[in-house]
């Protein structure tokens, strides 16, 4: 299960409100890339897919596709709000190596050399 923190409920329930598209969810995935072989993606979906394991945090409903699941099960997904930055952060049973930027991971099964973060 991924759980979603007050405080990221309400930032995905702000980009919603935000959003010019009807939006049903928000869709959180891990995909190749990023600098330790995985990272976190998030978007806000139209609709869900038949394959898609749906999270309702209440006024949110997340989607996770069955080939993100595995890497994704027991995260927890927080909203930080600072002089410092605004951005989700990642809090991931399954990552054994991060990046220092907080969005790409390696898990047990992906393996990977963790490589130097660029700045964007």
């Amino acid at each position: 299960m991924i759980t979603l923190t007050d405080k990221a409920i309400s930032a995905v329930g702000r980009f919603i409100a935000s959003s010019e598209m009807p939006t049903a969810g928000l869709r959180i995935e891990a995909t190749d890339g990023g600098c330790s072989g995985l990272q976190y993606g998030l978007k806000l979906e139209v609709t869900q897919n038949d394959d898609d394991t749906v999270i309702d945090c209440g006024t949110v409903k997340v989607f996770v596709a069955a080939s993100s699941l595995p890497a994704l099960d027991g995260m927890s997904v927080d909203f930080i709000d600072s002089i410092e930055g605004s951005g989700f952060k990642f809090t991931n049973p399954n990552a054994v190596k991060s990046c220092a930027c907080g969005t790409s991971f390696s898990t047990e099964n992906n393996g990977g050399d963790a490589k130097t973060c660029t700045p964007h």
